[in-house]
């Protein structure tokens, strides 16, 4: 757009969709309802999700979260993260006698079960992820006897595997769609004999943001995006958007980060925020960018999401019990409802 002067506007172009997915939401509630079901503290191993705002917000609230599960005083509460936990995890869990919540992403335990079965079935299973990552710890410790990680495609060569006609690849559920997707190119080249998972593992809600952001980043002097150091698809967002043609593009936690400069000779501003970013973080961007300048925001839709999940069984089991009001009682119906539609 441009002005009566002649000076193209100063705009904001907003992706939709951005933050929460339906398996962060579910996480971040589980976490809420148990606190209030139980009051505090509730342990949580590992970040809830990877937002450090979702988890001092938690934190504040009395939720206490630890490295590992023998931090948590036996017999105490404890939720297992979106990201997921290995058998051993569990195991451990069990043995300090701990009641735990399993807030696990089920398109992340869609992966688990998938290295289950192929382990069963004697593949050599290559996991396309990030390793250190806490959803590939998880899904690498189902079967650690045959599951190894392939970081990127530059790994590709030093893949080695029993039998060449027994391989098959799967993935963390965060990655890049683009970068996943030229790692299994070239692992198919050195194993023709590849078999697929039985659906993607990258997550809709990933694939839909990066869409959103290559849509928008051409047309963008800078891309922001709101998101944590250790959220993997928040630092994706920002690779995707430079690839697909933004001018800059940054990653930050809140809006106080952005440099002024970073905005120098810009029109056009691109804001998205990563899967486990609350909304009000964005707006704290938006209101930052109108005190520079930018107040015009237009969004740019790629796609609607409305999938989610009900809340662990564990948690639902005590909330029905334990007279849960009217309006949780909507809530959760609803959330069973869709569940059940999957």
């Amino acid at each position: 757009m441009t002005s009566s002067t002649g000076v193209r506007a100063r705009r904001v172009l907003l992706a939709a969709p951005r933050g929460y997915c339906a398996g962060v939401d579910r996480a971040v509630v589980a976490v809420e309802k148990a606190l209030e079901q139980y009051g505090a503290p509730v342990y949580v191993r590992k970040e809830i999700v990877h937002n450090k705002y979702v988890v001092e917000t938690l934190a504040a609230r009395g939720a206490v979260f630890v490295h590992d599960t023998d931090e948590v005083p036996e017999g105490a509460r404890v939720v297992f993260s979106a990201h997921g936990v290995s058998p051993a995890v569990r195991a451990a869990a069990a043995a300090r006698s701990l009641l735990t919540i399993d807030a696990t992403c089920p398109l992340v335990t869609k992966v688990h079960k998938e290295a289950v079965r192929f382990a069963a079935e004697d593949y050599d299973i290559l996991l396309i992820g990030h390793a250190g990552h806490e959803e590939v710890e998880g899904t690498a410790g189902e079967a650690p006897g045959h599951i190894q990680v392939v970081n990127s495609p530059d790994d590709v060569d030093a893949v080695q595997v029993r039998d060449p006609q027994r391989v098959v690849w799967i993935s963390q559920t965060t990655l890049s769609v683009d970068e996943a997707m030229e790692t299994v190119r070239r692992l198919r080249e050195r194993f023709p004999h590849l078999a697929d998972p039985p659906s993607d593992d990258i997550c809709y809600a990933t694939q839909n943001r990066q869409v959103a952001v290559k849509k928008m980043a051409p047309e963008c002097d800078v891309v922001v995006v709101v998101g944590s150091a250790n959220s993997s698809n928040s630092v994706r967002l920002v690779e995707v958007a430079r690839e697909a043609g933004a001018g800059a593009a940054h990653r930050i936690d809140v809006a106080g980060q952005i440099d002024p400069g970073w905005l120098d000779g810009a029109t056009t501003v691109g804001v998205t925020s990563g899967a486990s970013v609350p909304e009000i973080l964005v707006r704290d961007v938006l209101d930052r960018l109108a005190t520079l300048g930018f107040g015009e925001v237009e969004e740019v839709r790629t796609a609607t999401e409305d999938l989610m999940f009900s809340l662990p069984r564990e948690l639902r089991a005590d909330l029905r019990t334990g007279g849960a009001d009217p309006g949780r009682a909507r809530s959760q119906a609803r959330r069973d409802a869709a569940d059940r539609s999957l």
